[in-house]
């Protein structure tokens, strides 16, 4: 075992026990947008050091990816919900998705959408 797999290992150990606190208090309120970084971050850095030969950082991040997938899961102020999974979210997902692939499809030029600004001033007086 390298060194720097123990010292990386241990860093994670230590932001799990200062996270933990945070997933046991259940008035802790942490926005998704800290807690899907980090815990996105941590999964990259468990796959980058699994890649890399470093079981022990690999496991570490891991953990403090879950960690973090936990704290979004249960303390997000919405609370435990999957508003991201929700029926009129992915309805309208879909629908942008369709208007888009139409509007890649369509021969029209999509310049022709937007004015120069000599133009625009000989329409606005």
């Amino acid at each position: 075992m390298m060194w720097q797999d123990l010292v990386f290992m241990l860093g994670s150990g230590l932001s799990i026990v200062f996270l933990a606190p945070t997933l046991r208090d259940s008035s802790a309120r942490v926005p998704l947008g800290t807690s899907l970084p980090s815990m996105g971050i941590g999964f990259v850095y468990a796959t980058t050091f699994f890649t890399l030969g470093m079981t022990f950082s690999a496991m570490g991040a891991f953990a403090a990816g879950s960690m973090w997938s936990l704290i979004a899961l249960f303390r997000s102020p919405q609370g435990i919900s999957m508003k991201l999974f929700a029926r009129e979210n992915l309805a309208l997902f879909v629908s942008d998705l369709q208007y888009w692939l139409a509007r890649r499809r369509s021969a029209d030029s999509h310049a022709e959408q937007y004015l120069a600004l000599e133009q625009g001033r000989e329409q606005q007086y």
